[in-house]
This record gives structure tokens, C-alpha cells and sequence, in this order.
């Protein structure tokens, strides 16, 4: 059996190390068009910001000791121009000596993955505006910040990508402005969720020019002037393009496989086209989304690898089914961790479903034990059926462990209510004995039980003043000096029992507090001396942080950069 693998990196890497285990006498050739054919594309940004220090520390493979191990033939600078399924053969053009020739196959995988997106503006080939996919445009940017030592950059995308170039260019000391289409970075996040992100890259001095379009790119004096719709130009030393990614499936258009979303070529749980053999993965392929069902493109590693792995599963004739994309991710920012897993609350309206939520912020780890920091989480669920929907944690230590808990809870089928029910590992130096994801499930069970009703962010400016409700802040005296929302009064949790008589009966009471702890307490109280009582979900620090990000974010998108 001949098998040729288009594209190396996660996707046919992992394929062609997977055919060989399963299949010794196999021939394997892969061709890669770049000159690396396994490398840490997820680490790419971190070489730039000297995290990362060695060049050969991002290669994972190379040719060499791909073909030692595997006895796999890697073909790096060859890049396919053809596919012709009728004879089953590639036409293979070798980038260095511009040798053309034909490659014949009896099991073809695709794994071109996606390619940074060109958006139709003007000056794309502007001399010191760069992209950020290969070893190679790392290696042009990390050279051309060390032989020039520029002061200033402009990252046009707000993505994951934008955000880790914008974060180690930031560390290198230079000054930095993020130009982002839409009014947050990362569309991972809600909104707001994304405030805590704002907030961190602001807080470490990048600027953020979110709502914000780039119209085009202009060499100027020694730099770059980037131009950004109805605003001033922005003139920096450098310019870097990090607006997403397209996949590249120039090749499967041209051999007439079936496309979907973007250009992207549609594969069954399988792994295999519309054109038999022909398989394909990685960033190019369409997926399934786990939670909604739906077609969606989700450009991550581990999906990549997995889909790799199913390919050569059934060419060695198994039968291994690829069940979705959940889109688990994680991000570092700065000294913060910001990860989220299924789909997000706009995510869940936009595909139709009456969701709720719980906002929640636990500590890290023990409160008594030192070191413990606030981490905000969003857990969103479907309205009635309680079922587990997705998953935004921002926060600094234990972050990665308690999203990586809920993705396993979704995939499983877990119901939200159920998070209460998992026996999660306890010591004080990392987690509470009510782990915080046990706590979201402890809410959600409120919620179905009717003991706790919520009341959320978006329904303040629906809530009257005319006297039909009462609004109570259960902070204590000198919390409530420091900030509150306006018309709330202020009774502390500890004296409210004494204070019934300052409540009026009859009234729904809307409640908040700190974090929301203190006011769910004061809602038991009320309800159960006979008041109907709402729970701000979040408390008043979620609150203060979300809408101050917002007064922020209009300013930058009416007014011009942030300063």
C-alpha cells in the first residue's frame, strides 16, 4: 500500500506516524511545502518574545529523524499542484530546483491546513508588515525585531494568535496597539467575559482599538503608517496581519471534492471526501460541533492530531469515527489564564437555544491558604434540560485544570446539575473541598430547585425605580463606599434580620453583593420570611469590571486608541 500525505505539521504528521505503527511495510511519503515538516505552531509566537530561545526547540521532527524512526519519506520545499483522482497520481513541483513530476497513489490524505486570511485592503506587501503561520514567518519576524530593534508595533486581529504576538512583543518593551474589527478580543468569550481579557492587556500597557477596521498598509520614513477607518493612521515600525485563517483547499476545488463553510472540504465521521481514498483533516476540513451539531471550522492542534490518527485507523481498515470539535481552548495573558471549552452564551442564542447561566468567583485554592487567587467563571446550560453547554474561566492558577473538568463533563453528556456530583482532587494548596466546578453545579441545582433565582447584568437597565422594587446591596458599610450601583441600598448581610422592617413586603427584592455569596444568603433569608428575592449572578465586582471595560471599549470605537 502507497500512501501520500499533502502537508505535514499536526494532521499528517500524526497520520503518517500512526500508518507506520499500525502498518510496517506501508510506503509513506509526505510532501510539505515549507521546510519543517513537524514543528510547534502553537509556540511560534513565544520564540518571538524569547520564551522560547532555541530555533530547533520549535522543530518537533525533522525529515531526518522522521525517516530514522518511521521510515517515512519526508519531501520538505515539494509542494502538490495537482491532484487526479481519475489516475490516482499528484503532480509535485520541488520548490528549490523547480523539478515537476507525478506521484502515484493508492490512499491520499489531505492536511493543507489554513493559511493567515488576506482581507482586501490595501499595501499587504508593504515592506515590514509581516504574517504569522510558519517557521518561517517566525523566523522573518524574530529576525527583523532583533537586527532592527523597533519600538512599536500594530497587531491588526484580536484572535489568539494577535493576543500572544501582542503579549511577547510587549515583553520586548516595545509599544504595542491591538486593531480589532469586532468591540472585544477573542470570540471564544462572551463579551463580557472578554472584559477580563481587556483589562490584562491593558493593565501590562497594550492598547486596544477595539470596533476598529484597517483599511490599508503604507511604508512611511523608517516604518509603517496603518490606516484605520474613520480614524487617525497609526504609524509604527513594524505592522503584523493576525485576523484569522483561511483554509487552503485550492488543490481539492481544483480535483472537484465537495466543499463547505469557507472553502473548506467536507469529510464524513471517517475522515474521507466525496472523492474515494482522498481523506482529509486538520484546519482545512469542515467538523461537526460536539455540543450544537452544526458544520464549523475549529483550527486547533488536538482536533488535528486526532483526525490524523482516525485517517490511518481506517486506511489499516479500522473503523474509527471522529464524534466533533468541542473547541476546547486556553490562552495565556500576561500573568493571566483565560480558557473556554463547548459554546459560548451568543453562541447558544444564536443557534436558537433558550440558555441560562451561573457567573461565579471562587479562589484558586484553600481562602486560608496563601497564594490563592480570584478566578471568574461563566458556566452556560440549556433551560430546562440542564444540559451542559460550554464553559469561560479567566483567572490566573487552576484555570487549565477546571475547564479541562467541564470539556470531559460535556463530552460525557454530563447535565449541569450533575458538575455537583464529581469527586474532584482537594488539598488547600490547589483546590477547596467545594471545588469551584462543584460550586457552579451546587448553583445550577439551586436553580432547578427554585431556591436561588438570578437576576443578570443585562436586566439593570430594565429594573424600575419608581418604587415597584426594592434594590438592596448586602455589601458591607465600607465595600459599599468603595463602589456600589447606583439606587441600591445598602443593608450588610449581617444585619439584615434586624432590618426586615426597612424591606417592604409585597416587593421583589433585587439583590447584590461582592461576589454573589452574601446575597444569596440574604435572599434565603427574605424568601424565607415570605419576600420575593433575585440574586445578582456575579456580584458587583463582576459587574464593576464588565461595565467599566465597556465605557472603555466605546470610547476607543467612537473616539479613536485607547491611551
Amino acid at each position: 500500500m502507497k500512501v501520500v500525505i499533502v502537508g505535514g505539521v499536526a494532521a499528517g504528521a500524526s497520520a503518517a506516524a500512526r500508518l507506520r505503527r499500525l502498518d510496517e511495510k506501508a510506503e509513506i511519503i509526505v510532501f510539505e511545502r515549507s521546510g519543517y515538516v513537524s514543528y510547534a505552531n502553537c509556540g511560534l509566537p513565544y520564540y518571538i518574545g524569547d520564551v522560547i530561545t532555541e530555533r530547533e526547540n520549535l522543530t518537533l521532527q525533522t525529515p531526518e529523524s522522521f525517516y530514522n524512526r518511521f521510515r517515512v519519506k519526508i519531501n520538505v520545499h515539494h509542494e502538490v499542484m495537482a491532484i487526479h483522482p481519475d489516475s490516482k497520481t499528484v503532480s509535485v513541483k520541488n520548490l528549490k530546483t523547480g523539478n515537476e513530476f507525478e506521484e502515484s497513489y493508492d490512499k491520499l490524505i489531505l492536511a493543507p491546513g489554513a493559511r493567515p486570511s488576506r482581507p482586501r485592503i490595501f499595501g499587504m506587501d508593504t515592506e515590514k508588515v509581516f504574517t504569522l503561520r510558519t517557521v518561517e514567518d517566525t523566523f522573518r519576524i524574530k529576525d527583523y525585531v532583533s537586527k532592527n530593534n523597533p519600538k512599536s508595533a500594530v497587531v491588526a486581529g484580536g484572535g489568539f494568535i494577535g493576543i500572544e504576538v501582542a503579549e511577547n512583543l510587549r515583553e520586548l518593551g516595545m509599544d504595542v496597539t491591538i486593531v480589532q474589527l469586532f468591540k472585544q478580543l477573542t470570540g471564544n468569550f462572551d463579551p463580557d467575559m472578554a472584559a477580563m481579557i481587556h483589562a490584562e492587556m491593558r493593565k501590562h500597557g497594550v492598547k486596544l482599538a477595539l470596533g476598529q477596521a484597517v483599511e490599508g498598509f503604507e511604508k512611511y520614513d523608517d516604518g509603517v503608517k496603518v490606516y484605520v477607518k474613520d480614524q487617525q493612521a497609526l504609524h509604527a515600525d513594524m505592522a503584523i496581519l493576525a485576523i484569522g485563517v483561511t483554509p487552503d483547499t485550492a488543490l481539492a476545488r481544483e480535483a472537484g471534492l465537495q466543499l463547505g463553510i469557507a472553502g473548506s472540504i467536507i469529510v464524513n465521521d471517517r475522515m474521507e471526501t466525496s472523492v474515494a481514498d482522498i481523506y482529509a483533516a486538520g484546519d482545512a476540513v469542515q467538523v461537526k460541533h460536539y455540543v450544537t451539531g452544526n458544520d464549523a471550522l475549529i483550527s486547533l492542534a488536538g482536533p488535528a492530531n486526532k483526525q490524523g490518527r482516525i485517517i490511518a485507523d481506517n486506511i489499516c481498515g479500522g473503523n474509527s469515527r471522529y464524534l466533533g470539535s468541542q473547541g476546547s481552548s486556553i490562552l495565556k495573558v500576561f500573568d493571566m489564564t483565560a480558557a473556554s471549552t463547548g459554546i459560548n452564551e451568543t453562541e447558544a442564542k444564536i443557534a436558537g437555544l433558550k440558555v441560562d447561566k451561573v457567573i461565579l468567583s471562587p479562589m484558586s485554592n484553600s481562602s486560608y491558604y496563601p497564594g490563592g487567587r480570584v478566578m471568574n467563571m461563566k458556566v452556560v446550560f440549556e433551560k430546562g434540560t440542564y444540559r451542559l453547554l460550554g464553559a469561560q474561566i479567566v483567572g490566573y492558577d487552576g484555570v487549565d485544570k477546571r475547564i479541562d473538568v467541564i470539556a470531559t463533563a460535556i463530552h460525557a453528556k454530563m447535565k449541569a446539575t450533575q458538575l455537583k456530583d464529581l469527586d474532584l482532587a482537594y488539598a488547600p494548596p490547589y483546590s477547596s473541598a467545594k471545588d469551584p466546578v462543584n460550586m457552579a453545579g451546587f448553583m445550577i441545582e439551586n436553580i432547578a430547585k427554585g431556591i436561588l433565582k438570578q437576576w443578570h447584568l443585562e436586566d439593570l437597565e430594565k429594573l424600575p425605580h419608581d418604587g415597584s422594587v426594592t434594590l438592596l446591596d448586602t455589601q458591607t458599610a465600607k465595600e459599599y463606599s468603595r463602589g456600589h450601583i447606583a439606587g441600591f441600598k445598602n443593608i450588610p448581610v449581617d444585619e439584615l434580620r434586624e432590618r426586615l422592617d426597612e424591606i417592604e413586603k409585597g416587593k421583589p427584592v433585587y439583590i447584590v453583593c461582592l461576589s454573589g455569596i452574601r446575597s444569596y444568603i440574604a435572599c434565603r433569608i427574605l424568601e424565607d420570611y415570605g419576600y420575593e428575592a433575585y440574586n445578582l449572578s456575579g456580584g458587583f465586582r463582576f459587574y464593576n469590571a464588565v461595565t467599566s471595560d465597556r465605557v472603555l471599549v466605546e470610547k476607543s470605537y467612537n473616539c479613536g486608541i485607547e491611551k
